[in-house]
Order: C-alpha cells, then sequence, then structure tokens
C-alpha cells in the first residue's frame, strides 16, 4: 500500500501533536489486564480486606476456640468438641441470662418504638419551627449522656436509703413500695431496663420525627380536607408511611438488646444471685472472673447468632416495606 504525499503530511501532523513538548506533563501509561482491573476495584479490595481481617477473622478465630478448652496456667489448649455448648446449655445462669435479654428486647421496642413514636408524632404537629427545635433538643440530652454515667446517676437514684425516688414515696405516702430496687432479685433487671429506656429515648424519638419531616405535607393537607383529626391523620398517614423507620429503630433496638453489657455492668454486675445477668455480663464473668475461655467465646457465639438473626429479619424487613413519595 501507497502513501501519497497529502497522507504523509497528516500522519506527521498527528504525530507532532502526540508529541509531547518541553515542560509539559507525560500521560501515565494506563495499566491493561489484570493491573487495570485491580486499579478500577482498588479500594473496593481494601475495603474487603479490612473488613475480613477486622470483622470475619475475628469472628471465626471466636467460633474456633468454642470448641476449644484452655488452660490460662499452662497455656495449653486441646479440643474438645461441643462439650463447650454442652455445659453451657445445661446451666440456669445462661438460661437466666436469655430471659434478661428478651425481657430487655420485648420492653425496648416498647419504649423506644412505640412511646417515641407517639412523643414525635406530637412534636412535629407543633406550629413552631423554633418550639419543635426546642422538643427535639430536650428529648435527645438523655442520649448524649454516655451509658456509664447514666449508669451511676440510677444507680443513686435507686440507692435504698438516700435515693430520689425512695424519698418521693415516702413524701408521697407511698413508703411501702420503697424497695431496693437494685437489691432485689424480682425488680433489679427492670430496674435497669428502665434508665436503658431513659438513655434511649431521645435517639429514637429523633429518629422517628425525622422520617415523620420526610412525609409530604400534601398528604396530610389532604387528609385534612377529608375531615380526618389529629388522631385519625396519625394512624392513617403518619404511622403508615414511617412504618420504614419504625420497623428499623425495632429491630435495631432488639439487636443493641441482645448486645446490652455496660449498664447491668455499672449497676449490679450481674447480682444480686445472678438475677440479673445478660449475655454480655455472664461472657465477662466466665471469661475474667471463672477464667473459662471456652465457655465465653461459646457465649460470644450464641450472641453472634442471635444478632446476625435479627440482623436478616431487619434486612428482609426493610425491603418489604420500603415507603416511595
Amino acid at each position: 500500500m501507497t502513501v501519497n504525499a497529502e497522507d504523509r503530511s497528516g500522519i506527521s501532523g498527528v504525530a507532532r501533536r502526540n508529541r509531547a513538548t518541553p515542560g509539559s506533563p507525560r500521560l501515565k501509561p494506563q495499566p491493561r489486564g489484570v493491573l487495570r482491573a485491580l486499579a478500577d476495584y482498588k479500594w473496593i479490595i481494601l475495603a474487603v480486606i479490612v473488613v475480613l481481617a477486622f470483622v470475619y477473622y475475628p469472628i471465626a478465630v471466636n467460633i474456633g476456640q468454642s470448641f476449644t478448652d484452655h488452660d490460662i496456667f499452662t497455656q495449653e489448649t486441646k479440643f474438645v468438641g461441643l462439650k463447650n455448648y454442652r455445659i453451657l446449655f445445661a446451666d440456669p445462669i445462661f438460661w437466666r441470662a436469655v430471659i434478661n435479654n428478651i425481657l430487655y428486647a420485648v420492653l425496648s421496642i416498647v419504649g423506644q418504638v412505640f412511646f417515641p413514636l407517639l412523643v414525635a408524632s406530637c412534636i412535629e404537629s407543633l406550629r413552631s419551627d423554633g418550639w419543635r427545635k426546642f422538643w427535639r433538643a430536650l428529648y435527645f440530652v438523655p442520649s448524649a449522656t454516655s451509658i456509664p454515667v447514666s449508669g451511676l446517676l440510677f444507680y443513686f437514684i435507686y440507692q435504698p436509703n438516700i435515693g430520689i425516688l425512695n424519698r418521693f414515696l415516702d413524701a408521697v405516702g407511698l413508703s411501702d413500695l420503697a424497695l431496693p430496687w437494685l437489691g432485689n432479685s424480682s425488680t433489679a433487671i427492670f430496674a435497669i431496663i428502665l434508665m436503658s429506656q431513659w438513655q434511649g429515648f431521645g435517639y429514637s424519638t429523633l429518629l422517628l420525627s425525622i422520617a415523620i419531616r420526610r412525609v409530604p405535607q400534601e398528604y396530610f393537607d389532604a387528609a385534612k380536607v377529608d375531615g380526618a383529626g389529629a388522631v385519625r391523620r396519625a394512624f392513617s398517614v403518619t404511622f403508615p408511611l414511617v412504618r420504614e423507620m419504625t420497623g428499623f429503630v425495632a429491630l435495631f433496638t432488639a439487636t443493641m438488646a441482645f448486645q446490652v453489657f455496660t449498664e447491668v455492668q455499672v449497676m449490679t454486675a450481674g447480682g444480686p444471685g445472678n438475677s440479673s445477668h445478660v449475655l454480655g455480663t455472664w461472657l465477662y464473668h466466665q471469661a475474667f472472673e471463672a477464667n473459662d475461655f471456652g465457655a465465653a467465646t461459646a457465649i460470644g457465639v450464641v450472641i453472634f447468632v442471635l444478632s446476625f438473626g435479627i440482623g436478616v429479619i431487619q434486612q428482609m424487613y426493610a425491603r418489604r416495606t420500603r415507603v416511595e413519595y
């Protein structure tokens, strides 16, 4: 094939334009093949490595250790199969802890979903934007307080002799109801749960307030035109359209109820008589007080399975209840 002079001049012109001039930055050659694919997905690969190293690897190690027995004095580890699980499931304190966690979850859903939803509806129904901001901030104050501080605060409130609660009962003539709330095996876990509701109430209220604000105002205006009152609008418009956030808060609250530790450890450390233990505090006791790391890791696996199961339910619920305006 021959190239005429005009074509040669055109080709040479293109070559001159593509030739790097002195001082101009050189274009970095693009990687090809596997290197090009790795360059495109480098941040995804980095994220996967971090998750594998700091999430899944510790979970795998914990599951593996739950089938072993480790002696802290001789530093010997031997495989024992399902022995730790058999001992765990035969332990009455373990089942007491499971029951307490279930109580925690059920009562927390009531205390941090239904009541915050009612309060959020009342706040968002206010006409003044300033008052809405004021009440949101006021309810959020307990959630901004750390759990150890909240636990110590309620520890002194529940004190039998100097606590505010018993003094209030004495002042209104109900001294017969005054109890050592944290020293009574029948009331200790409920006293702790009440503190948790106070501490988490504002966070749930804020989330539900945001969900209510996302509902288009046209829906409320249409309900008013149809003659619906405030209660009717709440049940026909507000609650159905925030069910996605309501479900998220409920399942998130249930997940955290099975991972609770600090509140119980600060206020009772599982007492009196092991009556207020939850899975987290019983794990701590087995690991650092009884030095039974096999039993402790088995409890950790149980907590993981329960939390993972609730997480799966949460994802399924979120897909089925997604609301689009």
